[in-house]
């Protein structure tokens, strides 16, 4: 992670990391839903116990996260999580035991990521600020990496995190323009799943744009899944991943002669888990409907109880209102075909056989 490497959506395991079975259950869902990384909570010896397991079998990288006893840094770190993050807030002794977490890190080749969080702010700093400012923060954050680099250990990544988008967002402004490490990015205690995805959007979108930003959390009160769903979605809406299946629909207004919500769901409904990035228009009138059904890959542009299909630009087809959804899945169905099959073609040609003529040519 970081420099040119791309942005990695990750998570937190919502089971107690204890329960091997269930968590190891949880990371395969997280997995499968195209999370990236993932963390677990380590509060207790039996969390701690599990790790080797965990870190061992789970499908993609493991990050312990610790809270409160140093102890358990170091016992991740042994059981060979792909990184550690520490909460300096709320270890008892963190900083005096820097340097035996920076050699114990290095020997083992594990990253560290400093995670200061507003609700948990070193009460010194409290002090000098008043409250969790921007500057706090990032004077956490920055002091903390110092007392690393003071034993040679550089491996780290820090996060600024704090519920209000518009101070977090400051926060890691400030903290990128000051540092050079990667920066994990999250609105913490973002809120209910609608909430916390207009936080989260706001937020990320405000600092990937400007290329603030390596890995992220979407941190909601939902199901670990959606939150992986909410950022891949986001990185996809700032072209920072290759776009899956998207829907282009219109909202409705007066001028709608057919029940767009409804063919936006249907249609939704029926490609559900396709993974080729297909863009499909479902338009509700002839003001921009066509224009639309015409840029996206699959579109349809509906009126008077029927519907123009159109495929890469071209009206195919136009079919009764009834038929309008099945006729969208089936088209749509064609194209990732299509796609698919010149997928195979241009990886067979790529490693196709050089011919004689080829061979002595170079």
């Amino acid at each position: 992670m970081g420099g040119d490497a791309p942005v990695s959506v990750q998570s937190m395991t919502t089971t107690r990391t204890s329960d091997i079975g269930a968590t190891l259950q949880q990371i395969a869902e997280l997995t499968a839903s195209g999370c990236q990384i993932v963390r677990v909570a380590c509060p207790t010896q039996d969390d701690a116990d599990a790790l080797p397991t965990i870190a061992r079998k789970s499908q993609i990288p493991v990050i312990a996260d610790i809270h409160f006893q140093p102890k358990y840094v170091f016992a991740a770190i042994e059981a060979g999580c792909a990184a550690v993050r520490v909460n300096p807030g709320n270890i008892k002794q963190f900083d005096d035991k820097v340097r035996e977490i920076a050699r114990a890190a290095k020997d083992h080749g594990t990253p560290v990521r400093i995670g200061v969080n507003a609700g948990s702010l070193d009460r010194r700093l409290l002090k000098k600020y008043g409250k969790a400012t921007p500057e706090a923060l990032v004077e956490s954050a920055l002091w903390e990496a110092s007392l690393f680099e003071e034993h040679d250990f550089h491996d780290i990544k820090i996060s600024v995190k704090h519920n209000d988008p518009v101070v977090m967002i400051e926060a890691y402004k400030q903290l990128a323009a000051q540092c050079a490490y990667p920066l994990h990015l999250g609105v913490t205690e973002a809120g209910p799943a609608f909430q916390g995805t207009i936080k989260s959007a706001v937020a990320f979108g405000a600092l990937l744009s400007q290329g603030i930003g390596d890995t992220i959390r979407v941190s909601l009160s939902a199901p670990p899944a959606e939150e992986v769903k909410v950022g891949l979605q986001i990185l996809e809406a700032l072209n920072l991943k290759q776009r899956g299946l998207e829907i282009v629909s219109c909202p409705s207004c007066g001028r709608a002669q057919v029940d767009v919500y409804k063919l936006a769901e249907e249609v939704t409904a029926g490609l559900k888990g396709m993974d080729i990035p297909l863009r499909v228009a479902v338009m509700g009138c002839v003001v921009n409907g066509p224009g639309e059904a015409r840029e996206a890959d699959l579109g349809v542009a509906s009126g008077n109880g029927k519907g123009q299909i159109f495929v890469k630009g071209e009206v195919v087809r136009t079919v009764p209102e009834s038929r309008i959804v099945e006729t969208l899945i089936e088209e749509a169905f064609k194209l990732a075909e299509l796609m698919r099959q010149d997928e195979d073609d241009d990886s067979s040609s790529s490693g196709a056989v050089p011919t004689a003529g080829q061979e002595s040519a170079e």
